[in-house]
């Protein structure tokens, strides 16, 4: 298949297989929901939120979607609640077959979001005078 480069979330979407697209679009919605502040924009291909910098990120995989969390601790402080998915990494696979682990989801964005206002503050007090 011939290389294909969204310049929006729509696109991206839109471009997916359509057994892909009910869980992307769900995946959408619960970042939309939970970080409304947050920019939507196409980054290394894939659709990623900024808030403070880098938030969260979604794609696909051969047998569902991945859920980027621009964090490489965050999954295994979750591991509990996503018994049943494989992560590795930043990223959470989200295979077709199962439901997305909404509650999860909900508190690593919230998380994220705490993670990128921390930053932030630290960034913005370490700026000479």
């Amino acid at each position: 298949m011939k290389s294909f480069k969204a310049a929006t979330v729509d696109e991206y979407i839109a471009h997916q297989d359509e057994a892909f697209q009910p869980m992307l679009n769900q995946i959408r919605a619960l970042i939309r929901a939970n970080a409304p502040k947050a920019e939507e924009v196409i980054s290394y291909q894939i659709p990623c939120y900024k808030l403070n910098g880098m938030l969260v990120g979604f794609g696909t995989h051969k047998k569902g979607c991945s859920f980027y969390t621009m964090s490489t601790t965050i999954l295994k402080e979750y591991a509990d609640s996503l018994e049943g998915f494989d992560f590795a990494g930043s990223t959470l696979h989200l295979p077709l077959t199962k439901k997305i682990p909404v509650t999860a989801l909900k508190k690593i964005i919230k998380q994220r979001m705490y993670m990128n206002e921390i930053k932030a503050m630290i960034k913005k007090n370490k700026k000479p005078k």
